[in-house]
């Protein structure tokens, strides 16, 4: 994650300065890594060793924002822009010449809300269980597990953590994110390019599809229209729910910038919790913004035996009876929580 320097109070848009070929000519203002609110007024000033000027012109994302004949800043707005990297440049006419200069800036949401845990229940988990992906449904769980060669795809009691089904896969995939589209489970590979739909109560293999943009198989969870697929970045795809095929994405900020490695994905009231790699928080985003709107911090809830490959992964929710499940790699414990606001 970038360092963010504040020059607004409340908030942040990141600008990375770029100079022009002659290094003379630079944005003053706002300074390189910066960041501003969505909502808040940007302002754009230049630094140049010319003597004398005509006038300059600004544009982010190719439109015109504003002109002037001095060096005087101009105010841009930032309500009406999408979250995310935005590029801006200028043009100084002198003397029948010109000069550009261009940057990037990202637009990002206001400060998530941040809730700690409180632990509800706990329930066995298996430790040879390289958890990936978790679905509960029909009062049981559905857990994809990954590593080449120890793939599988099981249904679990919940209560006992016994294995009801499963099925194993062969040494070449590296299973990853699942989850439940009526009687159909669709589960992601890691990097074979694409994902496999089984049949919910037989576990047999009825087709597969084709990653695009999205490269990698990270996690994936279901609105009731779109499948969601994360691939590592900080991007959600939407795909279409019976084909798999990618029908457009929306990248995914905080109050610090974009939120990079988003891993194992549940919808849950209209929001999409995500686990981030290698860290104990599960963020909850809008997938109509790809703003980061609150954050659980689960820092505490398992003891750690290693610097990685038992990373907390796996969400699962009950919605009739409004239960969270959380676990991860190789984990002995199941843990069903409430989020508690801090």
């Amino acid at each position: 994650m970038k360092k963010i320097t504040y020059f607004i109070a409340i908030a942040v848009v990141a600008f990375a300065s770029c100079k022009s070929k002659k290094a003379a000519l630079e944005f003053a203002s706002p300074g390189a890594n910066q960041a501003v609110l969505k909502g808040s007024q940007v302002q754009l000033k230049l630094k140049f060793d010319a003597i004398s000027m005509d006038s300059v012109a600004y544009f982010v994302d190719d439109k015109h924002v504003g002109s002037s004949t001095d060096t005087v800043a101009i105010t841009v707005e930032t309500k009406d822009m999408a979250y995310g990297t935005r590029n801006i440049s200028a043009t100084v006419y002198s003397g029948g010449k010109s000069d550009s200069v261009s940057s990037t800036f990202y637009v990002v949401p206001a400060n998530a809300k941040n809730y700690g845990f409180q632990v509800v229940n706990k329930y066995p988990h298996d430790t040879t269980a390289f958890t990936q992906g978790l679905q509960f449904a029909d009062g049981v769980l559905y857990e994809s597990n990954g590593r080449y060669g120890e793939s599988n795809l099981r249904k679990v009691d919940l209560t006992t953590g016994k294995v009801l089904k499963e099925i194993k896969f062969d040494e070449k995939t590296f299973a990853e994110g699942m989850t439940l589209v009526g009687n159909k489970l669709f589960m992601l590979t890691w990097q074979q390019g694409e994902g496999y739909v089984f049949d919910k109560n037989s576990f047999t293999k009825e087709s597969s599809f084709k990653y695009e943009n999205s490269k990698e198989g990270w996690g994936i969870t279901y609105d009731g229209k779109h499948l969601i697929k994360s691939d590592g970045s900080n991007k959600l795809f939407f795909l279409d729910a019976v084909t798999g095929k990618e029908l457009n994405a929306i990248g995914v900020y905080d109050e610090n910038g974009p939120v990079d490695e988003l891993n194992e994905l549940e919808y849950i009231d209209g929001k999409v919790y995500a686990n981030v790699y290698q860290k104990d928080v599960i963020v909850i985003i809008n997938p109509e913004t790809g703003a980061v709107e609150e954050r659980i911090n689960l820092v505490g809830i398992y003891e750690h035996t290693a610097a990685y490959d038992n990373e907390l992964n796996g969400i699962a929710y009950d919605h009739a009876n409004k239960r969270l499940f959380v676990t991860g790699k190789l984990w002995n414990t199941l843990y069903e929580i409430k989020a508690i606001e801090k």
